[in-house]
């Protein structure tokens, strides 16, 4: 089973092929801008890699936010680009389950896991998943104030781009917290989750973009 998985969500953007549970091949490429244009090359980069065309493939992932609109619609529309010209079914991955996939099961053991997403507006966006599952608790992403995080039950891991400054409010509340190494997520871990997605194993999650608040807009000023 063959995946190609596309992310810029964050200040990253990432694309990598999975086959029969392995990476066969990804391309990384950090920054805050030109994702729309790095996105197409990176990916022929990897499809010619692993000598795969896009007909040989099972499905296509894109990662569906919460993070960064320009990036989320540019990863996306690729995505579905791909695989409406080849025919292929393309699924979701939240930006939580993409940081949780990336975390070392040893970061894992005994711990549920917080993903927490800086919205650029002074809050983080919380995804929160279970111990030992990858799939995201039934409440959607939510958006907290950094002091009114909720108290974890039990020992929590967490990881993203708020990761550092959460872990230490949560510590300094008497939380068994451990931060961990992973900021940004990746096209590798979206493509693990997209296989157990496609087998059956997670829910289905439309690929469109999942936004936890309103994008900030600008509207014009009036003549």
């Amino acid at each position: 089973m063959f995946i190609l998985a596309l992310d810029a969500s964050l200040s990253r953007c990432s694309v990598a092929l999975q086959g029969d549970g392995r990476l066969l091949a990804q391309q990384v490429r950090d920054g805050d801008r030109g994702h729309a244009a790095a996105l197409p090359p990176m990916a022929a980069a990897v499809l010619a890699e692993a000598g795969l065309r896009a007909e040989d493939l099972d499905a296509v992932a894109g990662v569906v936010g919460p993070g960064g609109f320009t990036g989320l619609r540019a990863a996306l529309a690729l995505a579905h680009g791909i695989a409406l010209g080849a025919g292929l079914p393309v699924i979701g991955v939240t930006t939580g389950e993409a940081l949780a996939a990336a975390l070392p099961p040893e970061r894992r053991a005994g711990r549920a896991a917080w993903a927490v997403v800086d919205n650029r507006r002074g809050r983080v966006v919380l995804e929160r998943f279970a111990r030992g599952s990858w799939a995201a608790a039934a409440s959607p992403p939510a958006v907290f104030a950094a002091d009114d995080l909720p108290q974890p039950c039990g020992r929590v891991v967490v990881a993203g781009d708020a990761a550092e400054e959460v872990a230490e409010r949560l510590a300094a509340r008497g939380a068994d917290v451990l931060l961990s190494a992973v900021r940004l997520p990746d096209a590798a871990g979206a493509a693990r989750v997209a296989a157990l997605r496609l087998a059956g194993r997670l829910p289905p999650l439309p690929a469109r973009p999942l936004y936890a608040e309103p994008p900030a807009v600008r509207l014009p000023e009036a003549a």
